[in-house]
């Protein structure tokens, strides 16, 4: 499956052909290099290994600049898209031509991290009574048991960090791709934060025309 690498912009609203607001997120999409192949005889899996955001050597350590043939510019960022669906060569730059034909796409990112968190912020706790002298309005409660297995079950629902996670989000609509300026905007919100990098593929459980 064809896919890209790109970068969160902000969100705006634009208005469609009967004057009906839609809010987008704006994702801009630079050209994406291909950097190396993965194939079934050598790795396993069939994989194009795209990059993105250029990057100085001096930045980047050496078992990184090792993945770049002779001629390819050193890329921030790389990700592996398996079984891509598109004929292309080390070295080929790709754009938002590749979802030219896409009405839905499929987005991941990295939410916001937000720190450590309460269990009414973190899952949504309603908490104890606000009333005078309950002595119980944040906390969790009671989290193992006195009996058997006397102890806390793995995965309990507790303070801890909260975002900073991948999520992914499906079935964006497309609402518009301006390839001049390399722009592509979706209906909806995206994970993380502004200039966030994401990556950007056609929707799997919709159709490639929206």
């Amino acid at each position: 499956m064809v896919g890209l690498i790109g970068k969160k912009v902000g969100m705006t609203q634009v208005f469609d052909d009967s004057g009906q607001l839609i809010p987008v997120t704006v994702l801009k999409v630079e050209p994406n290099v291909v950097v190396a192949h993965r194939t079934v005889d050598r790795d396993g899996y069939s994989a194009v290994v795209l990059g993105a955001n250029p990057q100085k050597e001096s930045r980047m350590t050496k078992p990184v600049l090792g993945q770049f043939a002779e001629g390819i510019p050193s890329m921030r960022d790389l990700y592996e898209f398996r079984d891509f669906g598109r004929e292309c060569a080390v070295g080929d730059a790709l754009g938002l031509d590749v979802m030219q034909d896409v009405g839905y796409v499929d987005v991941t990112g990295t939410t916001k991290g937000k720190g450590f968190q309460g269990v009414m912020k973190r899952h949504n706790f309603g908490g104890g009574r606000k009333t005078h002298g309950s002595k119980f309005h944040r906390a969790n409660g009671s989290t193992g048991m006195a009996a058997y297995p006397a102890k806390v079950i793995k995965g309990t629902k507790m303070a801890g960090r909260m975002g900073g996670e991948r999520s992914t989000v499906l079935s964006l609509r497309v609402v518009k791709i301006d390839q001049e300026n390399q722009l592509i905007l979706v209906r909806g919100a995206v994970p993380g934060r502004k200039n966030a990098v994401v990556r950007i593929r056609p929707a799997v459980k919709r159709p490639m025309i929206g």
